[in-house]
């Protein structure tokens, strides 16, 4: 019998479940009409745990506590399935229907049982409470193999640009009816789009697969054709996601304060008060970002004047810039902060410095050169307009090909001057187009300690943009990131993991890091007495698993009873972590599942499945059930050795 203190902990926590639940709403329309059934048919469950909870001095029967305990297990499932139909990536919804909908029919089929498991009729429950118990049990009876047509030309037409390779151009018409059913012809549904399968990027630990992977670079194939077929589709929600007509140049914009900002100092595509206006080969004046997209669109004639554009160079208006600035000051507004795309940020002075550190960078005296690289370094480390106009001046080609000088010194000033210059999204690009990764790999492999762990840090720097991933793994980067990983100081070992753990995210990575030989240096890691590494070595290994090498290296690395201890004592990402791992190594394959039953792992999955993190809990429910029918095995196998003799 469960005590009565340990009955209302229980109940409070299924009442607090369903109230979470109550609080989803929203949910995307490929899967609106079965997920809503499914929470209504869970608040429906409120009256009977309220009425459980208010029976004074009663004690539950044990199978109705275990059923009620497997009830809150499988409504926390229930939660986490109804938050992804939320708030989930609208292109995963779609892409992997199927696994979701066996995961809907599963969590449904449980809640049932568990609710059938409940003996309401022991308990004092009123009629009309049982009235609707069986009501949402007969519902969920109804709702076995029952799912919502899907909308097959859309799962096709996704799928097909899904598995598409990236340089086969799509269909226009196509991509615009993907992009209607998706709703994502707003910047707003974009980014939250993005935001979507970053979060599922994160709730993995970074182990989000292949499929993560590819669905990112769909999503953004998807954002380069909306905003080539609207350019100003960056506006904030609620302005013009198309380029305003002769009418709307017109129009009055307010300003925060109710002052009427003057139609000079909006941008005629976007309507936005301009941040970096620039001067076009016709004379007119707009927002510098919007003018790149219309041109990197394609156009080549102007917005508002429909002429041709004899020049795409754009000219900073300094004259604007400076009246603009005065009305904000006037009207007691923040002046509009520019993006860090433009030079012009650097008074004359200070480009003049900088133009004169250019030609030293490419001077013939190697004193000159580490000189220039060195303050480079610096003034890329100061803020972001340093390294906006740094890069716009031309250094990005010159320190790329000192990373081979000679002098060690010189070295290390380029790849940290690269680091520093990285940390501006827009020069990520600009770096690996200039030839640089070889370079920064050859740091990696030979230079000083500083300058292989900063050519690390850099690495992983540009890796945050994923098709960089693919270059810098294929360049052979990997193998000395390894290296650092096993002899570098505490700091240098850092920033290996994170390089390579960032590396490791795209599929093709994998197999390089562990014939590199990765899986013996971070078991290394997880057992040194006094490590400070072991958050990063697991998170890694959990990456590594789900490869078909990584987990026969791991299996040889004897990582079974180092895995369990964790499982049984690390922090709560560790345990999780410890858990995907051997989840992995336990997949068809009973020697792994035998050893983890040696070294006492049910115990922990126990503890895991109560009291860990949602991912937590889902790795010990899986390896929960594989221990089962291990043992289940074991059962049949002992009987029939007794009856054989």
């Amino acid at each position: 019998m469960a005590e009565e203190g340990e009955k209302g902990g229980l109940i409070q926590k299924l009442i607090d479940i369903v109230n979470e639940i109550s609080a989803i709403s929203d949910y995307r329309c490929t899967v609106k009409k079965l997920f809503s059934n499914l929470a209504r048919r869970l608040k429906l469950l409120t009256p009977l745990f309220e009425e459980i909870r208010d029976i004074k001095e009663v004690v539950l029967p044990d199978d109705s506590h275990r059923a009620l305990v497997s009830l809150m297990e499988d409504m926390e499932s229930a939660k986490e399935l109804l938050q992804i139909g939320s708030e989930g990536s609208k292109i995963y919804l779609v892409l992997e229907r199927d696994e979701i909908m066996k995961k809907y029919q599963a969590i449904t089929s449980r809640l049932e049982q568990d609710l059938i498991g409940v003996s309401i009729d022991e308990l004092d429950i009123s009629d009309e409470v049982k009235e609707q118990v069986a009501l949402v049990l007969a519902q969920f009876r109804r709702a076995k193999g029952r799912i919502d047509a899907p909308d097959v030309e859309l799962y096709e037409e996704l799928s097909s640009l899904y598995n598409k390779d990236i340089d086969v151009a799509e269909d226009p018409a196509v991509l615009r009816r993907l992009v209607e059913k998706l709703q994502l012809t707003e910047i707003t549904n974009l980014t939250h789009e993005s935001i979507a399968l970053h979060e599922m990027v994160t709730a993995s630990s970074g182990d989000p697969g292949e499929s993560i992977e590819k669905m990112s670079m769909l999503l953004k194939r998807i954002k380069d054709f909306v905003q080539t077929e609207s350019p100003s589709v960056g506006s904030p929600p609620g302005e013009s996601s198309a380029l305003p007509s002769c009418a709307d140049q017109g129009t009055l914009v307010k300003s925060p304060k109710n002052s009427v900002i003057p139609d000079d100092f909006r941008c005629p595509i976007s309507l936005e008060l301009m941040k970096d206006p620039v001067i076009v080969s016709t004379g007119q004046t707009y927002e510098r970002s919007c003018i790149e997209k219309w041109v990197e669109a394609g156009h080549r004639t102007c917005p508002k004047t429909q002429q041709n554009l004899t020049s795409t160079a754009l000219i900073p208006n300094y004259v604007l810039r400076s009246l603009i600035a005065q009305w904000c000051e006037t009207n007691g507004m923040e002046p509009p902060k520019r993006s860090g795309r433009s030079a012009s940020a650097c008074t004359p002075a200070e480009r003049s410095m900088i133009e004169s550190l250019l030609r030293k960078l490419n001077s013939v005296s190697p004193d000159d050169q580490r000189t220039a690289a060195g303050e480079i370094r610096l003034l890329a480390k100061r803020n972001a307009d340093n390294r906006v106009a740094v890069a716009e001046a031309g250094a990005i080609p010159l320190l790329t090909h000192l990373l081979t000088a000679p002098d060690s010194r010189t070295q290390e000033h380029a790849v940290t001057a690269l680091l520093n210059l990285s940390i501006c999204e827009d020069n990520k690009g600009s770096i690996v187009s200039s030839g640089a990764v070889p370079g920064i790999v050859q740091v990696l492999k030979k230079g000083s300690m500083e300058a292989r762990e900063n050519a690390a840090a850099t690495l992983f720097s540009l890796s945050v943009i994923d098709e960089n991933k693919v270059t810098i793994g294929s360049l052979g980067a990997i193998p000395p990131l390894v290296l650092l990983l096993s002899e570098g100081t505490q700091r240098g070992k850092k920033d290996a993991a994170t390089a390579l753990f960032n590396l490791c995210i795209f599929q093709g990575n994998k197999g390089r890091a562990v014939r590199a030989g990765v899986i013996p240096t971070l078991m290394e890691l997880l057992t040194e007495p006094q490590g400070g590494m072991k958050d990063e070595a697991l998170a890694i290994l959990a990456i590594l698993a789900s490869h078909p090498e990584g987990k026969v290296s791991i299996g040889k690395a004897e990582a079974v009873p180092v895995l369990v201890e964790f499982m049984g004592s690390g922090s709560a990402r560790n345990k999780e972590n410890a858990a995907a791992v051997l989840v992995h190594l336990c997949s068809g394959d009973e020697k792994y599942l035998v050893e983890a039953q040696e070294a006492g792992v049910m115990g922990v999955l126990v503890d895991l499945l109560h009291h860990g993190t949602p991912r937590g809990k889902r790795k010990a429910g899986q390896l929960l059930e594989k221990m089962s029918r291990l043992v289940q095995e074991q059962k049949v196998l002992a009987q029939s050795q007794m009856e054989d003799r």
